[in-house]
């Protein structure tokens, strides 16, 4: 029997996807190009996997009666089941971490990543988080 923490099989293979696709744009590009090049490049490769992706997908944010439709942007939203945030910065900031855990809880999703390709290395690069 699963956890409860624990994250559905096919959630998992698609972030599985996702890393290789992430390793593949990096040795491919190599680090310190802009983020933009990265995300449809990234977007891309996954597409080539049959994997539903869509990039910059806006998330509302509710306040109590408030709804602000356009507030966030998510970098791409994998099979509406992954949130990816990327990032091309010489160093990560806790920052980027919460900016993701949040959109995890307004969308109500459970597995994001975040991706740095300004890396050397990019397993260095990336960072699993689950709400």
């Amino acid at each position: 029997m699963k956890g409860f923490d624990s994250i559905p099989a096919e959630t998992e293979q698609i972030a599985t996807a996702i890393v290789d696709s992430a390793y593949l744009v990096h040795r491919t590009l190599g680090p310190g190009l802009l983020e933009s090049v990265y995300e449809a490049c990234l977007a891309h490769e996954i597409s080539l996997r049959a994997i539903p992706i869509r990039s910059q997908v806006s998330l509302p944010v509710q306040y109590k009666d408030l709804r602000l439709e356009s507030a966030l942007r998510l970098d791409l939203l994998v099979a509406d089941k992954v949130i990816v945030e990327l990032k091309a910065v010489e160093r990560m900031l806790p920052l980027y971490e919460s900016q993701l855990l949040t959109y995890l809880k307004l969308s109500g999703l459970r597995l994001g990543l975040l991706i740095n390709f300004d890396v050397p290395a990019i397993k260095t690069g990336i960072r699993r988080i689950v709400l």
